[in-house]
């Protein structure tokens, strides 16, 4: 059994009169209660489809995105730290203009917040680095076989989520989005909850506990709200230190969810794999036992095609995935990344062929 750090994958006719006045009053009432009104409910016709193109920013201007209608839009990942370079000083731009180009073209943005990597890289302002009071700013984080801590290898850095200082910042940074994108883009998604720092003790950052880790992940959920009460916010929560269901279930994973639905929030994930056990008895379970009216996304990662049935050996495909996404997971979002040959010989044909349109 792999450790919950980066567990799997990591690298996606016309209506009567009565039915009118009945739509109108309820998109009334969305728009009252700070919602888009647009974004409401789940679409009747399944998850929206999305491009993950990560970082790689400049994708958004290729023909085979801009003319297919069937995509809705693209999810970009932004770091915390090229958002805010330095302390209270927010520089935005680039994700302005690629917002104002996908609006040009009909698209709509999600925007992926990224506290976390998978590299050496850190990717929080270094002002959290340098000034006492927050700590460090980032800890290290870790993947291993099994139980053996013995063999834990680096897996890159994450911001203390845990640490009020830290998560104060953090939640500054969502103001600022709030204030220039709330309403504009479909919604901002929070990177994943999964972190690894052993059950021991031994790797723990300072001052972490599985606890406080929970409390701060609420916390960021509840701010990014506040943020964004017309967009959407979607919380990558896939496991939780501390557990693993459903043999030790303290009940963290479950609090995420429970909190999303409390405050109008929604769930999802990186991965979209039907067959894994990991994720079936974590968030896949959560998800399909959500209330109707919590939104949910997945992302399909690098891997996730080349994944395959234990019981019959095949390759899952897209058609099979969408089936999962849509008729036992409910999704109101899939998020399909790039990886090759898989996206251009699989994915866009199958949203080409899918029926549907660009809307929403």
């Amino acid at each position: 059994m792999k450790q919950p750090g980066r567990v799997l994958f990591r690298r996606k006719g016309s209506r009567s009169p009565r039915l009118r006045r009945a739509a109108c009053l309820i998109c009334l009432a969305a728009a009252a209660a700070g919602w888009d009104a647009r974004a409401a409910r789940r679409d009747a016709d399944g998850p929206r489809h999305y491009i993950f193109f990560g970082a790689a920013r400049e994708r958004i201007s290729e023909a085979s995105f801009l003319t297919t209608p069937g995509i809705a839009g693209a999810q970009l990942r932004y770091t915390w730290r090229q958002l805010e370079p330095e302390r209270d000083r927010y520089d935005l731009r680039p994700l302005l203009e690629d917002l104002a180009f996908l609006e040009r073209h009909g698209k709509r943005l999600f925007v992926q917040v990224q506290d976390v990597s998978f590299s050496e890289q850190v990717v929080v302002p270094h002002y959290l680095r340098a000034d006492p009071a927050f700590n460090g700013g980032v800890a290290r984080k870790y993947e291993y076989e099994g139980d053996d801590e013995s063999s834990a290898r680096f897996d890159g850095w994450v911001a203390r989520r845990w640490d009020p200082a830290v998560g104060g910042r953090f939640a500054r940074l969502l103001q600022a989005l709030g204030r220039e994108l709330d309403g504009r883009i479909e919604g901002i998604n929070l990177a994943e909850t999964a972190v690894g720092f052993g059950e021991s003790g031994r790797l723990h950052p300072e001052g972490f506990t599985y606890e406080s880790y929970l409390e701060g992940v609420k916390a960021t959920m509840t701010a990014a709200r506040g943020a964004f009460p017309r967009s959407r916010v979607i919380q990558y929560a896939n496991f939780m230190p501390g557990e693993w269901l459903p043999w030790n279930d303290r009940g963290y994973l479950r609090a995420v969810y429970a909190h999303a639905a409390r405050i109008d929030a929604g769930v999802g994930g990186p991965d979209l794999l039907p067959h894994r056990k990991g994720q079936r008895n974590h968030s896949y379970r959560l998800m399909a036992e959500r209330p109707s009216e919590v939104p949910a996304g997945i992302a399909v990662q690098d891997g996730n095609l080349a994944a395959r049935d234990p019981a019959t050996g095949k390759r899952v495909d897209v058609a099979e995935l969408y089936r999962f996404a849509n008729e036992q997971l409910r999704l109101d979002y899939i998020f399909w990344g790039t990886e090759e040959p898989y996206y251009s010989e699989e994915v866009l044909p199958f949203i080409r062929g899918s029926g549907r349109g660009a809307g929403r």
